[in-house]
């Protein structure tokens, strides 16, 4: 979800595809200081700070949702948690990111913010060992349920992305366990078959946006927006 799309050999080529342009005052992110700024792509760029940073989906997801309702009097905001090579296990109720993802939720809504939607994009990590990836639909569906529960939002939509890539063999385990899962609310859409970075695991810049509409479609679709 952090996204890598640009990213070659370390280093992010800087390019930003129209359907990712910032729209200050229209599109907002929660900085990694728990401020609201104008969003811009990497959005991630202080969140995930171990990596380099590209373009993931959320630029483009949300100008979607803007070229849908063009005079929608509200600013979308975006509220980026991802960390890049993470496992189901460290997202789990209790753990380091899930603590930070609750956090910076509760503050956006705090300071103004309605949680309209969970966008998830993980899991390569947990196709190296068959035992992660038999064991991923049910942490990931104890995740959505835990999330929901604490943020006190029982129905709340969960958009997940199925991959496209993984670091091990056992791709097609955890594609089968995300696109299995039968919550209400849960939509998945898919990214197989999507254009691959060079290193054959990342999306592409293309790719990015194309998932980041997908997304849109799928919220708009459910009526959920």
């Amino acid at each position: 979800m952090a996204g890598r799309g640009g990213v070659i050999n370390g280093t992010w080529d800087g390019i930003i595809p129209r359907e990712m342009i910032a729209n200050p005052g229209k599109i907002l992110r929660l900085a990694s200081d728990m401020n609201w700024e104008d969003a811009k792509a990497p959005l991630h760029a202080d969140i995930d700070v171990n990596k380099t940073c590209g373009v993931g989906p959320g630029m483009a997801f949300a100008n979607a949702m803007l070229r849908n309702d063009p005079r929608r009097s509200r600013a979308i905001g975006l509220v980026p948690c991802a960390i890049g090579g993470s496992g189901i296990d460290e997202w789990s109720r209790g753990g380091r990111l899930y603590k930070r993802l609750v956090k910076r939720a509760r503050v956006a809504v705090k300071s103004g913010g309605e949680i309209r939607a969970v966008l998830w994009f993980q899991g390569e990590r947990d196709t190296i060992n068959i035992t992660d990836a038999e064991s991923y639909k049910g942490k990931l569906q104890k995740l959505f349920i835990d999330l929901r529960d604490d943020l006190k939002s029982p129905l709340l939509p969960v958009i997940q992305v199925a991959l496209a890539s993984g670091e091990g063999p056992y791709i097609e385990t955890v594609r089968e366990a995300q696109l299995g899962i039968k919550l209400p609310n849960v939509m998945t859409v898919d990214a197989k078959g999507l254009q691959l970075q060079p290193d054959g695991l990342h999306l592409s810049t293309p790719a990015q946006v194309q998932v980041g509409e997908m997304l849109a479609h799928a919220i708009l679709q459910s009526n959920c927006s």
